[in-house]
């Protein structure tokens, strides 16, 4: 039986939430259409100082799904975003929506091995791309090639006195030569802004529906190669209500959210492109994270509700010492994709008169799908409770259909609205983590106390995760064994002081090989995106093996933090 059906953590939800939200109505296009009437003059986005109002985010993205339109795309297409944060990915994600395609975000500093994986997996026939991976893009064979891919130029976003400030990271593989000219070169490629030049769409063309697929999200799961998690407009819509009603003293179309983390991320996703935007809150956004960038923006626009990571928050409460006002605007804080510390709750606390809270998800969960009440009850070093309309298990990793007590260790089952319909066409994956009933495996063990605050304490399998992004394992693997000396490998992850993980190896040489770690992580760097490169290498006689030959990646770890404090 589960201990946790009366659902003992209501007694500790934030005055004024509710145990549950309304079904959802509306898709995020319905959403977005409703703030843009109800704000309409109020500032929806700021980049580097220019702003845009909900009128005019609204016009851009009329205007943008016409002319995706008129490049053909349709009901069901996929679409895909490789940008980083800018208003461009804002327009470009509810235009795609709003002609019920399928939005598929992409981080544009994936390498073209990784990016080639994916578009063989989802086959958008349009992408939104940044300028710098443009020709990336254009070089994929023709059977994975998108018809039209649509080059943006961030720097037309800024002000004209700030638009030679701007400095992004260029992907390791190239710069593009359309990041040098907003005029395309290469065959096929379509400027931004003749998209943006079109009248809006017809008020009368088809709009989406709440259970139509609204995005691909890949993700690797627990275990694997990244596989593409669907996520519904019902799914995002609930999550959004959700964070909406979990936080009950925002104030409507009067917040200030920052958008430091990366829109491409389900985290990102959910509390900037979805929350944010449906409250009316202006969102100053970000291309990266870089605190003087950050404190900046907070002279002119203070924030109020800054979801971050535990880096982040450490980072901006040191740099902010000489000026304390500049963070004294945040109300609420939610951080998420890492353990956060208790040291990091007392100082940002103490330094923003603010509340810093952790909450807990998945992609597969839209993400969010347990939190720490915004509120006296809240317990540091915990995850927190689950989330409205949101009920959980706890069960052996082995056999899911018996419950685990009160207290005992277990694997977290989820089950919710906001609950994800599969992994893209691949029903096996999905079998094996959607169980009967609607509940999620989530793969984490966690406890739960008897009235209901969740503490995670291991992954059932060995997914890294590093700066709030998952790393499989396998992937890093792969990686590795193309090195012509390196006979056998394994990637882990070593915890960081933060509560991180950072990825570290095992290498295996061959015969007559030299180790060169250097050399080694130059050879990673041109398959793999710079996080997932492992940031220590160390070479083993011989990695240990199971009977079958399988390399035991718990051994491994334990040898490498043994060395570590040797």
């Amino acid at each position: 039986m589960n201990p946790y059906e009366h659902r003992p953590w209501l007694a500790h939800y934030a005055e004024g939430v509710p145990p549950e939200i309304d079904e959802p109505a509306e898709t995020l296009v319905d959403m977005m259409d409703a703030s843009v009437k109800r704000y309409r003059r109020r500032t929806a986005l700021e980049f580097f100082g220019a702003e845009t109002s909900y009128h005019d985010l609204g016009a851009q993205i009329g205007a943008v799904a016409e002319g995706l339109r008129r490049l053909g795309v349709t009901a069901g297409d996929r679409v895909a975003l490789i940008l980083p944060n800018c208003p461009q990915h804002v327009v470009a994600f509810y235009a795609a929506l709003r002609l019920g395609a399928i939005v598929v975000e992409h981080n544009p500093l994936y390498t073209p091995p990784e990016l080639r994986h994916q578009f063989e997996d989802h086959g958008a026939r349009v992408a939104v791309v940044w300028s710098n991976v443009a020709d990336t893009v254009a070089d994929f064979p023709g059977d994975i090639r998108p018809e039209h891919i649509i080059a943006v130029d961030l720097t037309r976003a800024l002000p004209l006195g700030k638009r030679m400030a701007l400095r992004l990271p260029i992907p390791q593989a190239r710069r593009s030569r359309a990041a040098l000219s907003t005029r395309p070169r290469a065959r096929g490629l379509v400027p931004w802004e003749r998209l943006t030049s079109r009248r809006a769409i017809s008020t009368r063309h088809p709009r989406p529906s709440l259970d139509d697929t609204a995005v691909l999200q890949y993700t690797s799961g627990t275990t694997g190669s990244p596989k593409g998690a669907v996520l519904s407009h019902r799914n995002l819509r609930a999550n959004a209500m959700q964070s909406r009603a979990w936080v009950p003293g925002l104030h409507l179309g009067d917040e200030v959210f920052y958008g430091v983390l990366p829109l491409f991320h389900a985290y990102g996703l959910t509390l900037c492109l979805t929350t944010a935007m449906s409250v009316g809150a202006r969102l100053v956004l970000f291309p990266k994270f870089d605190t003087k960038l950050v404190l900046d923006a907070a002279r002119h626009s203070p924030p109020t509700f800054l979801p971050a990571v535990p880096p982040i928050y450490d980072t901006l409460v040191t740099a902010a010492a000489a000026d304390p006002k500049a963070l004294s605007r945040i109300r609420y804080a939610i951080s998420g994709a890492m353990s956060l510390p208790v040291t990091t709750v007392d100082t940002w606390e103490h330094a923003t008169g603010g509340l810093l809270v952790e909450g807990y998800g998945m992609t597969e969960s839209s993400p969010i799908a347990v939190g720490n009440p915004m509120g006296p009850t809240r317990r540091p070093g915990t995850v927190g409770v689950p989330f409205p309309s949101t009920e959980i298990r706890v069960v052996d990793p082995e056999h899911p259909e018996t419950d685990r007590g009160a207290g005992e260790e277990g694997e977290l089952l989820i089950r919710g609205p906001q609950v994800f319909q599969g992994y893209w066409r691949r029903p096996t994956e999905t079998a094996e983590t959607l169980l009967p009933g609607g509940w999620l495996r989530t793969g984490d063990i966690v406890r739960v106390s008897d009235d209901g605050f969740v503490t995670i304490v291991d992954r059932v399998k060995e997914l890294i995760i590093t700066g709030g992004f998952n790393v499989s394992p396998s992937e890093v693997e792969l990686a590795l064994l193309a090195h012509p000396d390196v006979r056998g490998a394994a990637a882990v992850g070593l915890p960081r002081a933060d509560g991180g993980e950072v990825v570290a190896a095992a290498v295996e040489l061959r015969d007559g090989a030299a180790f060169d770690e250097t050399a080694m992580r130059d050879f990673l760097r041109t398959s793999l995106t710079p996080y997932k490169v492992p940031r220590r290498i160390e070479p083993f006689d011989e990695l240990p093996r199971s009977l079958i030959g399988k390399v035991l990646r718990r051994q491994v770890r334990e040898e490498l933090l043994a060395r570590a404090g040797s």
